[in-house]
């Protein structure tokens, strides 16, 4: 276990927009920044929901991967919608990813998303 924060950057996932680390590890900890459906080999959102919901969850996983974890060690996932209308399809999508593990998580509407994206994706997860 680190006694220091490090930073987690992966190529397999979006740059920070900002100036945020994709995630960071601490204490056995990986603290992922939120996702949003930014395809990383383009910079591009895709327009429609589903895709953008799996691009997040594709994001979260590379991140997750990256930092020596995997989503059957996601604690906790927080989920972002500009449309809570798309509350059962984001679960459809979610539940191909987390099929037997179930995360506790938290999901709430938003007035907006950076870059115009209709879903962001933040998760904590256990180092292996």
């Amino acid at each position: 276990m680190s006694a220091e924060p490090k930073t987690v950057q992966t190529a397999n996932a979006p740059a920070a927009i900002g100036p945020y680390s994709q995630a960071v590890t601490y204490g056995g900890l990986v603290f992922l920044s939120g996702q949003l459906g930014i395809v990383p080999a383009t910079g591009i959102i895709p327009e429609d929901f589903s895709a953008q919901a799996r691009q997040a969850l594709d994001n979260v996983r590379a991140v997750v991967e990256a930092a020596g974890s995997n989503l059957e060690r996601v604690l906790s996932v927080d989920v972002f919608l500009i449309d809570m209308g798309r509350f059962g399809e984001f679960n459809e999508i979610y539940s191909t990813y987390f099929t037997s593990h179930k995360p506790a998580r938290a999901a709430v509407a938003v007035a907006a998303l950076p870059r115009e994206a209709q879903v962001e994706v933040r998760v904590v997860a256990a180092q292996a």
